[in-house]
């Protein structure tokens, strides 16, 4: 199996290689030509009924937020189509160079690069690989796509649109790998191949990234997982904070940008949150609470008291935290010690107080007055993402075109040497 992988990974970055050199013309027209396929009835059909497949092949037992992941519908597809509309309309990443001269002579260039050959390990989204092969195609990057074998039937599909399209244009079909064996070995020997992958970018859950963390020699954007808080403050506006926390929780929980925790302050508790609960119980939302946020929702259903864990949990589901404090530097705690540095809102009317906020906490995005949902490079206008990263090299937020490079430094010289 060895020799056979080698001999594919040495295509692969000799295709990255080429690709480095591209016209903005020939790669828009790639990633147009895959979105008006994924945008024909015949393939969305093709691509639902392979989506069906999947679902069915679930093990019983699956919980609703994990086959949400995983479900397409044709609303879903053609956001995907318009994702690559997106980043093909996007400036091309690898232009735009510096240039300045030296007092030696020399003329110094900071010229854009792509990073080379990317692998992205991904669970159970199969949209996911669509963003992935947008983004990294447009930024100059071969890619390596390994989904998840629940997925694999859907992925399938998607994976020969992208190939026929990469040939149609006059592109290596190697640019783009899409990986439909589930044997985890396979996995196991690219995570080791760092002579020929250049970046790691596992998108999935905490098991997932452990694995590629500890397993892997080559660089790693990382997307860890999203516990993400909202902060209600006293002075808030309860009709419009109600509207974020509903959105940030239940608009589509099994998101990473998802609030897992609402954090109350004591002044407005009482209203607000037999105005919340009322509200969540269209969604059937699970409750978690400390003891005081208990007395409040005395006997409901769908309520009970949080274990020490809760506050650490990211649910990925309609379960949700909540949590009483008595002031704005006891939520700002409260986030230090519980949060992912992902995403966390403030609602409140007071705009030193929300900067505050937004220059005190680590988090890679910070909000004011606006639901958590929108951490996303669609919606950001990045096109796409290849997740959310929450370390701090390289890349931090929505990982977009301008993240999928680096720079080279380029040296003009007139017989310049160094004394």
């Amino acid at each position: 199996m060895s020799e056979k992988l080698i001999k594919k990974l040495k295509l692969t970055r000799q295709a990255s290689l080429e690709l480095r050199h591209a016209e903005t013309l020939k790669k828009n027209a790639v990633l147009n030509s895959v979105a008006q396929v994924l945008s024909s009835v015949e393939k969305q059909n093709e691509i639902l009924n392979a989506n069906k497949k999947d679902i069915k092949s679930l093990p019983k037992g699956t919980t609703p937020a994990f086959i949400d992941r995983l479900a397409l519908d044709k609303e879903r597809i053609d956001l995907m189509a318009e994702s690559l509309r997106q980043v093909s309309a996007l400036e091309d990443p690898l232009t735009g160079v510096q240039s300045r001269k030296l007092e030696s002579g020399l003329i110094l260039k900071r010229v854009p690069a792509p990073l080379g050959v990317i692998l992205m390990i991904f669970e159970s989204r199969p949209n996911v690989a669509i963003e992935g092969f947008g983004l990294a195609f447009k930024a100059g990057n071969a890619i390596i796509l390994r989904g998840g074998r629940e997925s694999m039937g859907t992925t399938k599909v998607i994976y020969k649109i992208i190939n026929e399209a990469l040939v149609q244009n006059d592109f290596s079909p190697d640019t783009v790998w899409g990986i439909t064996d589930p044997d985890r070995k396979l996995t196991s020997f690219l995570l080791k191949q760092k002579e020929y992958i250049d970046i790691v970018v596992p998108r999935g859950g905490p098991g997932l990234i452990k694995f590629v963390v500890e397993n892997s020699p080559i660089p790693i954007i990382k997307n860890d997982r999203g516990l993400c808080h909202v902060y209600v403050h006293k002075d808030a506006d309860l009709d419009m904070a109600l509207k974020i926390v509903f959105n940030s929780k239940t608009q589509r929980p099994s998101a990473c940008n998802s609030m897992e925790t609402v954090l109350v302050n004591r002044k407005i508790a009482t209203e607000f949150i037999n105005q919340l609960y009322s509200l969540c119980l269209e969604k059937n939302v699970e409750w978690h609470v400390d003891s005081e946020t208990l007395k409040i929702l005395k006997k409901k259903p769908h309520v009970k008291l949080a274990k020490k864990e809760d506050w650490n949990t990211e649910y990925l589901d309609q379960i949700m935290n909540c949590r009483i404090v008595d002031s704005y530097e006891e939520a700002v705690k409260h986030i230090e010690n519980h949060g992912s540095r992902h995403s966390e809102s403030i609602i409140t009317k007071s705009e030193p107080l929300a900067r505050k906020f937004q220059n005190e906490i680590d988090a890679a995005v910070v909000y004011w007055n606006a639901s958590t949902r929108f951490t996303d490079g669609f919606e950001f206008g990045l096109g796409g993402e290849l997740g959310i990263s929450t370390q701090k090299l390289h890349v931090r937020g929505p990982v977009g075109l301008k993240e999928l490079t680096s720079f080279r430094w380029v040296v003009d010289g007139t017989g310049q040497i160094r004394k």
